[in-house]
């Protein structure tokens, strides 16, 4: 938010305008130099070499899940020579590992997480925080090669550091797999900065200037997965601000405070940070470096790689005495000891106790019979300096079971929050316990074809236009998100308040609907009658424009409970901007054809889908009320509640002339005659943009010829119904879990 200029606090995309706002800067901007294979991908050729046909979730149903575990529990301490352990025990290092992979996900979007091994490709595995990561990947390739097809990268990052805590003692609450791995770095907005994080950089988050953490980013700076651990800007005096960006990082990757506070403690009772030497006396990323380092990045000497000259984060030492053990230390030192600020031998700011006793000292990473002082980060003296924070913090240093079982948890919630529902885990080790950021529904049931049938007939009879039932489907099923595969028709989450008044529901006319299809459903749950009825209607506006169609329905959706619904975590959900529906809460400064494209994208589409859904919904009159633009916006048609093409045609038509409507703005658009001067429609970028874009244009134009008038009806079904069952995830997944 700027305080300057209003807050738009709720748009997901701030930063410059145009493509750098929407996706920052891309892996070419930071790496010229980079090998560019975009042209083996035109024309629809894949990257990845697995094909169509290929089920990851088969494969890893095959797996030997066993000796896989206890492969990788063996790698823990089978130490190599060209990258020796700490203390014998690559376990911290595996942990970091997963922790990072998981750990970009943010809520704002869903975007971000380990849920398909992005971390392998740039711009993640050149990132400053996962620094020698590359080194990790690596430990794990001789395992990888061996499973082959039965286990993905980014399912191996999560199990490995699963078995790395088990063998370290430590609390694990289960594990699912199920992420299959992609081939192409997926195109994440990470922000606008033209600089990776340095110390003293400043960081997203200004008070004094009315700056906050943009939406929607998580981390505080560029290159980190949360906060500088040597404090805001690298400021290790700024105490409330460090637990300032805490909060606001953590809260926005789904943690609450007790969660924070668990992780933090419990990824640091393990380990070491590394800070041997100056930063500047190491190499390149992976991705920038030269070709014969074949991938490895961060080298000092080459020549000395693995004879413990590393450098990280620039912070050096342990956490705790005993760094390959599970146990209370953490807390127990961060509370007994008083502490000073120290610099690393990188110069990096870091707290050393005042006064150790021997027994409370860490040994050396290479030298056990050495014995060096432990130390804590500023964010580590957050959980002692903050008084929300250091409440927990006592409660965990006094009992270690809660803090088992937090931690656990906290961890579990960490690796797994961007799998979507439940039914996605894979494994023996699912947990049985349905937990609430899971969003659970029960189960529901199967609606015989007579009873849709009959059911269709009491929706069109009830009085509800086609308008109003296509934008109730609409504002249900299109809450999904492919990112973290949230949102959806199931569970009709769209009949809780705290969605169903979302301003681009139109809450009223919404309620209305609702309370009429709750009204004459029966026995349907609620998330299949919104389906259904949104589906007759669009058979009756196809029939209307004089195709007799049929819309494929699935049943068997249930109906979330309320006390399973927490409402806070679907805030993020609420669409800023939905250009399908003509939707833009105020003005922003990205283009809300940018978000058009953006939102189809977290909805799975392809440009055609895209472009016959904003037709189909415009020329049925599906667009919100509710916007600074007016009802009606973008209907180009004098018959609206037709599903014909008339939107396409009327937009492309060379008999009109688009003009803005004034000077002082370019996001609402008047259509004139050009014979006569008569005003005929009234539009926004979101219209205009599919016959100003070149791409867009000739799809459209497509859909406005002549003869490709029930092609357009047939692809808007297909594309429709691919929206509403999005999220049946209880029916893909139903053969894997016999």
């Amino acid at each position: 938010m700027d305080a300057k200029t209003g807050d738009i606090s709720g748009c997901p995309f701030h930063g410059d305008s145009g493509t750098r706002g929407l996706f920052g800067r891309r892996n070419r901007d930071w790496w010229p130099d980079q090998l560019d294979l975009e042209i083996l991908t035109e024309g629809g050729r894949a990257a990845d070499p697995m094909g169509d046909d290929f089920d990851y979730c088969e494969a890893f149903n095959a797996l030997d899940y066993k000796a896989l575990k206890q492969d990788l529990t063996d790698l823990m301490t089978d130490s190599q020579e060209w990258w020796p352990a700490d203390y014998g025990h690559y376990g911290p290092f595996f942990i970091r590992m997963a922790w990072h992979a998981a750990g970009t996900y943010r809520t704002g979007d869903g975007r971000g997480g380990g849920g398909s091994g992005q971390q392998r490709f740039a711009p993640l595995n050149s990132w400053p925080d996962n620094g020698n990561l590359d080194k990790a990947r690596r430990l794990l390739w001789p395992i990888k090669q061996k499973y082959g097809k039965h286990i993905s990268w980014a399912d191996l990052f999560i199990l490995t550091g699963n078995v790395a805590i088990e063998s370290m003692g430590g609390p694990v609450f289960g594990f699912g797999g199920g992420r299959k791995d992609v081939f192409d770095p997926e195109t994440v907005y990470w922000g606008t900065e033209e600089k990776w994080v340095d110390t003293g950089a400043e960081t997203r988050i200004q008070p004094d200037e009315g700056m906050a953490l943009e939406n929607p980013l998580a981390a505080i700076q560029m290159g980190l997965i949360y906060v500088n651990p040597e404090g805001p800007g690298g400021n290790p005096h700024d105490a409330e601000g460090m637990a300032r960006d805490m909060r606001e990082t953590f809260s926005r990757m789904a943690m609450n405070d007790e969660e924070t506070v668990a992780l933090t403690a419990g990824g640091h009772a393990f380990g070491k940070a590394h800070g041997a030497k100056p930063a500047d006396t190491f190499g390149s990323a992976p991705e920038g470096e030269t070709l014969h380092r074949m991938g490895f990045g961060w080298l000092t000497d080459p020549d000395e790689i693995g004879k413990g000259h590393i450098t990280t984060s620039g912070i050096e030492g342990a956490w705790t005495p005993n760094p390959t053990q599970w146990g209370g230390d953490y807390f127990r030192l961060l509370f007994k000891y008083d502490y000073e600020l120290v610099q690393s031998p990188a110069g990096a700011n870091q707290w050393q106790p005042v006064n150790p006793d021997p027994e409370d000292m860490a040994p050396d990473a290479r030298d056990p019979s050495k014995k060096v002082p432990t130390m804590m980060t500023t964010a580590d003296m957050a959980l002692k300096r903050d008084p929300e924070y250091r409440k927990i913090s006592e409660r965990f240093r006094d009992d270690q079971a809660a803090l088992d079982d937090a931690f656990a948890r906290a961890w579990f919630k960490l690796c797994h929050r961007d799998m979507g529902p439940k039914v996605r885990y894979l494994g023996p080790e699912v947990p049985e316990e349905d937990l609430i950021w899971q969003d659970p529904v029960p189960a529901g049931t199967q609606v015989s074809d007579s009873d849709v049938s009959s059911f269709k007939s009491k929706v069109l009879d009830s009085g509800l236009s086609i308008a109003e039932l296509v934008k109730a489907a609409w504002a249900s099923a299109s809450t999904y998100r492919n990112s973290d595969h949230r949102g959806g028709a199931n569970g009709a989450h769209i009949r809780f308040d705290e969605i169903r008044n979302w301003k681009v529901n139109d809450p009223e006319e919404l309620g209305k609907v609702l309370n009429k299809l709750d009204e004459i459903r029966g026995g349907i749950s609620m998330a299949d009658a919104i389906v259904i009825a949104g589906s007759a209607a669009v058979e009756k506006a196809a029939k209307d424009a004089g195709f007799d169609i049929s819309v494929p329905v699935t049943t068997g959706r249930g109906d979330a409970k309320a006390e399973d619904f927490d409402a806070e975590s679907w805030e993020p959900l609420e669409p800023f901007a939905d250009g399908f529906r003509n939707y833009l809460k105020t003005k922003a400064s990205v283009k809300t054809e940018d978000m058009l494209v953006d939102r189809a994208h977290l909805l799975g589409l392809s440009i055609p889908e895209m472009t016959v859904l904003v037709g189909g919904l415009r020329a049925m009159g599906a667009v919100t009320r509710h916007t600074t633009h007016g009802h009606k916006m973008g209907v180009l048609t004098e018959t609206p509640g037709k599903l014909d093409n008339s939107f396409f045609t009327n937009l492309l038509s060379m008999g009109v002339i688009w003009d803005a409507v004034d000077e002082s703005g370019d996001e609402e658009f008047v259509g004139t005659c050009r014979k006569t001067g008569k005003e005929l429609w009234r539009a926004t970028r979101t219209d205009l943009v599919f016959g100003s874009n070149s791409r867009l244009r000739a799809v459209a134009e497509v859909y406005a010829e002549n003869g490709n008038e029930e092609k357009f009806v047939r692809d808007f079904v297909k594309a429709w119904a691919k929206v509403m069952d999005a999220d049946r995830f209880d029916l893909t997944y139903a053969k894997y879990h016999k």
